[in-house]
């Protein structure tokens, strides 16, 4: 087989993998999960967080940190980064905050899936339709008892 021929052929392996349901599916599932988490972070950083900030005083917790040298003297985390080494655990607190909700968003999802799933499994089958020569003998019937 010549290298052509290898080449080709690989590609064509290639093809039928990616185009493949599980891979388009997984393909998918990846872009609406990076567009699922933007709306995530979006909902944390700019709606959940400073109504936490505005419930605790105004407090803003992305800017809680811990100077780990004495060069650090920033009230904030951008200009203390720049300072030296700290421990951010502000940002820590958030990225925490947004796991939990986006887990229990999907939480709800599968529930919610796993419910109307379980509703499509307990409807009851319908009946199969009679064949013809059913439908056609009883149509006879009918007609021998007028």
């Amino acid at each position: 087989m010549s290298a052509d021929e290898k080449g080709r052929k690989m590609l064509t392996e290639f093809r039928e993998f990616a185009m493949k349901g599980n891979v388009v599916d997984l393909a998918v599932g990846v872009i609406i999960g990076a567009a699922f988490g933007a709306i995530v972070t979006s909902l944390v950083g700019d709606i959940i967080m400073p109504l936490i900030g505005a419930a605790t005083g105004g407090l803003d917790f992305s800017n809680y940190f811990a100077p780990l040298s004495k060069a650090v003297t920033a009230t904030n985390l951008a200009d203390a980064k720049k300072q030296g080494a700290v421990l951010a655990y502000g940002s820590f607190l958030t990225l925490t905050i947004n796991f939990i909700i986006v887990a229990f968003v999907l939480f709800l999802v599968i529930r919610a899936m796993n419910t109307l799933k379980r509703k499509e499994e307990t409807k009851p089958a319908e009946p199969p339709k009679p064949s013809a020569e059913v439908v056609l003998l009883t149509e006879i019937r009918d007609l021998l008892k007028k």
